[in-house]
């Protein structure tokens, strides 16, 4: 369900971009991030650091376009977020003591090198599709960019999951694991 929340503003601006252009779909985008924030905040009282990166970029990328009537700048917000979250990944490598994936995969135990490892993929993994994204931005149409942003990033995202996942389900602990400690 919170994959479906997150997703939210993403779907409005491609039913608006479908239904009025990108023009309207960039005011969309950015009204749904604000209503999704505003949520948010209402319902657990805090913001996740990624929600927040993602409000602030959107807001200005946004604003850019709608003043300027120039999709170029909501077309790159796509490869800086991605790059943004890369260089959080990369950076947690050196900042804690824990990385990202780390945090993320809390069920999970490995050797700190794989979690090396692993944290770096998902460096890898961002990073290349902001230069997807920018490949497709400058090598075809604004409508198979919009199709990729929707549906190009999501399936490469759940294709990575799943690949990750399948990689490290032997060190996933079940909840029986769990209670023999």
């Amino acid at each position: 369900m919170k994959f479906l929340f997150d997703l939210f503003p993403v779907l409005l601006f491609f039913i608006a971009y479908k239904t009025h252009g990108i023009i309207v779909a960039t005011g969309a985008l950015m009204m749904a991030t604000i209503v999704q924030m505003g949520y948010t905040w209402y319902k657990h009282r805090k913001l996740e650091k990624m929600h927040i990166i993602t409000l602030v970029l959107v807001s200005i990328f946004g604003t850019a376009t709608l003043i300027l009537k120039d999709p170029i700048y909501i077309q790159w917000k796509v490869s800086i977020i991605n790059w943004l979250f890369a260089l959080a990944f990369l950076g947690s490598q050196f900042i804690g003591s824990k990385n990202l994936t780390q945090r993320m995969y809390k069920t999970i135990t490995l050797k700190k090198d794989v979690w090396s490892q692993v944290n770096m993929s998902w460096v890898i993994f961002f990073t290349t599709i902001g230069f997807i994204n920018l490949y497709i931005m400058y090598n075809f149409d604004e409508a198979t960019w919009v199709n990729f942003k929707l549906f190009g990033t999501i399936g490469l995202t759940f294709a990575f999951i799943i690949m990750q996942m399948i990689l490290l389900n032997p060190y996933i602990e079940t909840e029986k694991e769990n209670e023999k400690e």
